[in-house]
């Protein structure tokens, strides 16, 4: 799980999941001073709680590299239909109220469960509130082109050649350096660089399986090891490798 693909819709969906958490313990109707909405479990943990489940749902499904399925139904989609079906009856709970008096439990809860519902229907669609939560963090110092930054997943202590790349002036077979031939231009070799992604985008397999192994999130720093075309061969914090097809608008360290 990647906190960092939360967007501020999310965030609006946990801040108004507290809060309708917070109002299951406050007085529910007027008229009885001691009543909270766990005195009767099928408004607590019928109402209430049901869409604190459903803000669970919705963020963990985010927070996850791949979208999960639960008897064949998105498992955000179920947190989406949940908090709709919590605002509707905390609704009609707050307009029958009247005959006994709504409490504050009940009016924060209702408005909790109006920005719940609200914030997970129009995510999706709203392309402010599809922002990251949390950015990605740069490198504290400005490193050369193609150079390791310090800092961050992977990054070693002391500069250490990639794993089977020879050194600077340092043939492969233990000879002297070679030379380009006179009149001939090297060919530019690839050096392997650390990079971070902008939004999650997918990570496919080497021999170039349409579904995709894995997710790169932002905020993370992978290496690119090798030049595949117009993509990248990625090396995740696991050692597993894949293929980044999409290295549009990368963050090169």
């Amino acid at each position: 799980m990647n906190i960092r693909s939360l967007t501020r819709g999310d965030g609006v969906v946990i801040g108004a999941a507290v809060l309708l958490f917070i109002a299951s313990f406050l007085h529910s109707y007027s008229s009885y001073l001691t009543s909270n909405a766990w005195d009767a479990l099928g408004l607590g943990l019928g109402v209430y709680m049901g869409g604190v489940i459903g803000a669970a749902l919705i963020v963990v499904n985010r927070c996850l590299p791949q979208p999960r399925k639960v008897a064949g139904l998105d498992l955000g989609a179920v947190g989406v239909a949940f908090t709709v079906l919590v605002a509707w009856i905390m609704f009609w709970n707050l307009v029958d109220a009247p005959q006994v008096g709504a409490g504050s439990g009940l009016i924060l809860g209702f408005i909790a469960a109006l920005v719940l519902a609200a914030g997970a229907v129009v995510t999706p669609v709203v392309p402010a509130l599809q922002a990251a939560l949390m950015p990605a963090p740069k490198p504290v110092t400005p490193q050369p082109y193609g150079a390791q930054p310090q800092g961050g997943y992977g990054y070693p202590g002391a500069q250490q050649p990639y794993a089977g790349q020879p050194q600077q002036n340092q043939s492969v077979g233990g000879g002297q350096p070679q030379q380009a031939p006179q009149g001939q231009q090297p060919a530019a070799a690839f050096s392997p660089f650390w990079f971070a992604v902008p939004a999650p985008r997918p990570l496919f397999a080497e021999d170039g399986s349409p579904a995709p192994i894995a997710e790169l999130a932002p905020g993370v720093w992978y290496l690119a090891v090798e030049q595949r075309g117009q993509g990248l061969l990625t090396e995740m914090q696991d050692g597993r490798r894949g293929v980044l097809q999409d290295a549009s608008n990368i963050q090169r360290g």
